[in-house]
């Protein structure tokens, strides 16, 4: 059961990915489109840096879940690696459960924030984009990361279960 939750989260993260990844080519297209506007033709693309900025947010926070499972972010291991097997992985039970309460936490608090957004009208200085929606997205793109947090939890609880590393 837990392979299949694992398969599933992949797909997630990896469609995702994409997403992500097409945020990515737009920052990338609008900085040599301005860039080369700005110095050939005197005139910048308008909105440029809203653009950049909202893209940036969805670059991110449609990145963290597949770099979550690749083993991308930062851990400090060192201390634990010492520790007893039974220990390090109640330890890993710990770590997941915080993992996914915080990023619960996150995606909670980004929907409340794009709907105080949404309902104040909130829009980017220049291009008058509105926000809310990229709040919207940034939620969206955090839940595979909650459901990589539930798997990783689970998997631990089995490994404590069965005095395994």
């Amino acid at each position: 059961m837990l392979k299949k939750f694992e398969k599933f989260n992949r797909r997630i993260s990896e469609g995702a990915e994409w997403i992500g990844f097409a945020a990515l080519l737009l920052m990338v297209v609008l900085t040599c489109v301005d860039v080369a506007s700005s110095k050939l033709l005197r005139a910048p693309v308008f909105g440029a840096l809203d653009v950049m900025m909202l893209a940036q947010l969805i670059a991110i926070s449609f990145a963290i879940a597949i770099a979550l499972i690749m083993g991308r972010h930062v851990s400090v291991e060192f201390f634990v690696m010492i520790l007893p097997k039974r220990l390090r992985s109640a330890i890993e039970c710990i770590v997941n459960l915080l993992g996914l309460c915080l990023f619960t936490l996150i995606v909670w608090q980004l929907f409340e924030y794009g709907y105080g957004m949404q309902v104040g009208g909130e829009e980017s200085m220049t291009a008058r984009i509105s926000l809310a929606p990229f709040a919207y997205a940034a939620a969206v793109g955090c839940i595979p990361v909650c459901l990589i947090y539930l798997q990783k939890l689970l998997t631990s609880i089995v490994k404590t279960v069965k005095n395994e590393s």
